[in-house]
């Protein structure tokens, strides 16, 4: 007779779509003390269910290119400036204050690392979250103002919590790009946050957008009480390999 009850639990739950009922109230039975106990039990694991696809589905709309998780980054392995800060910014706090991030520095020291592992944590506190680079933002608005879908685009964006725009100052743009950057970026200025990794200063990235007079509006906007990070070090990737790889190096005689 249990035996029979218990697989007509099952069919039913999947007739119900009660995934984590059915997974775990065998177990829930076993643990419970009385009816109540055993109901709180299996209302618990369907709310885990629930919270997890609801994680899951933040990461995959988020588009992070892996994930990256806080407590696999070698702290030491990072610039001396993130070292100091990114205790602070693991807080998330900058997300909820509406605060911008702005990294500089040479390339493969860490600022898309960092950033991803900013996003998924993002993600699992319940943020919506997207990852793109600036070339491939600015593509997307171009296509968009040529298709007439260009305000579904921007009202979609501005609502994210947490945008984060990679690899700025690898492509240069033409006026009509910029000025789509210059006017989606701005529609998140002090309200939402905005992540942006940069190979360059400040001073040349007059050099992406062309216009002096743009380049330092764009500038404005985006650093107005926003939490800037020097980047500039050694590559982490390298420090990472030799680190594992039981080696040291002078890095101030390394030539790359």
């Amino acid at each position: 007779m249990k035996i029979k009850l218990n697989e007509e639990i099952i069919e039913y739950c999947k007739i119900l779509k009660l995934k984590g009922i059915r997974t775990h109230f065998e177990e829930a039975m076993n643990e419970s003390t009385d009816y109540e106990d055993f109901l709180h039990k299996l209302l618990t694991y369907k709310m885990e269910e629930k919270d997890k696809r609801s994680i899951d589905c933040r990461i995959r709309n988020a588009h992070l290119p892996y994930r990256q998780y806080f407590e696999d980054i070698e702290m030491d392995c990072l610039p001396a400036d993130m070292q100091r800060k990114l205790p602070e910014l693991a807080t998330l706090d900058f997300i909820e204050k509406g605060k911008n991030i702005i990294m500089t520095g040479n390339p493969g020291t860490g600022k898309t690392m960092v950033s991803i592992a900013l996003g998924l944590k993002a993600c699992m506190a319940g943020y919506k979250v997207l990852f793109t680079t600036v070339p491939l933002l600015v593509t997307t608005l171009k296509e968009c103002n040529s298709t007439k879908t260009l305000r579904y685009f921007e009202n979609r964006f501005e609502k994210y919590d947490l945008v984060i725009a990679d690899e700025l100052g690898y492509t240069s743009f033409d006026r009509e790009g910029t000025d789509l950057l210059f006017n989606n970026l701005s529609l998140r200025a002090a309200r939402k946050s905005t992540i942006i990794t940069s190979n360059l200063s400040f001073e040349r990235w007059v050099e992406v957008f062309g216009d002096p007079t743009v380049t330092s509006a764009m500038i404005d906007r985006l650093t107005y009480k926003a939490i800037l990070v020097n980047m500039e070090g050694d590559s982490y990737r390298l420090r990472e390999t030799l680190r594992e790889s039981g080696a040291s190096m002078n890095f101030d005689k390394l030539i790359i």
